[in-house]
């Protein structure tokens, strides 16, 4: 067992656990384990955090089953080209971060008499990912007009961010000032650092880029590890505001 552990399968462990690392972006110091530690301190590395991380692999059958999903609704709005259909496939198209896609299937969705919500604000997400700001902004205020606290207030502080992209200082400050008095989301955590590091206001981002990194402490293990993303930003953030 040594043998096969410290010739062949020893660089096999420590590449696995090297590739996750990089990847995943856990904790720094698991990276010093994996280099100092050899063979051994990756096979740690791999029973704590590679293991425990194929309880997402739920994600990808559900990314399967959208695929399947996507190319019947492709087939079906060629013979039925209903708002509904057109929905459908737009929030399969976004589940799978197809922006371009999703929003040109919101555009044929949304009509004079769309009065839901939804797929504004599904655009809008769009949008934001497209970098087209201004479009965003008119979605997003149909939105919280008629809901204020639309997805648990993802809808204003989307707006917020979207203001801060459009120049519209103010009101940004204003809405953020307003949402992070409730919403404990990363994301709005994130978006909020970087408008104050725009506005010079450096001493406030860290603080909330810290505030984002401190909520880990108290998360479960399980939403610890969908929301490295979020961390992994505010610490980039953090070291550019040093």
């Amino acid at each position: 067992m040594f043998r096969l552990l410290t010739e062949p399968w020893g660089l096999v462990l420590i590449a696995i656990a090297l590739v996750h690392f990089f990847r995943r972006r856990p904790d720094t110091f698991w990276l010093w384990i994996i280099i100092f530690g050899g063979w051994l301190g990756s096979l740690v590395y791999i029973f704590v955090e590679v293991l425990p991380d194929f309880s997402l692999l739920g994600d990808s059958f559900q990314s399967l089953n959208r695929g399947k999903r996507i190319r019947e609704l492709v087939s079906l709005v060629r013979d039925n080209p209903s708002a509904g259909n057109y929905e459908e496939l737009a929030d399969m198209y976004l589940d799978q971060k197809k922006y371009s896609q999703a929003k040109d299937c919101y555009d044929r969705a949304i009509s004079a008499r769309t009065d839901s919500p939804h797929p504004f604000y599904r655009r809008a997400i769009c949008e934001i990912e497209l970098g087209e700001y201004p479009a965003a902004v008119k979605d997003l205020e149909g939105v919280v007009a008629k809901e204020p606290e639309y997805d648990f207030l993802r809808a204003p502080a989307l707006l917020a961010h979207a203001y801060a992209n459009t120049g519209n200082a103010e009101k940004a400050r204003q809405l953020f000032a307003a949402v992070v008095q409730t919403s404990t989301s990363s994301e709005t955590y994130y978006n909020y650092a970087l408008f104050l590091q725009g506005q010079g206001r450096k001493e406030e981002a860290k603080q909330w880029a810290q505030k984002l990194l401190d909520k880990k402490y108290s998360m479960p293990a399980y939403l610890r590890r969908r929301e490295r993303p979020w961390f992994w930003k505010a610490k980039l953030l953090l070291k550019r505001l040093q």
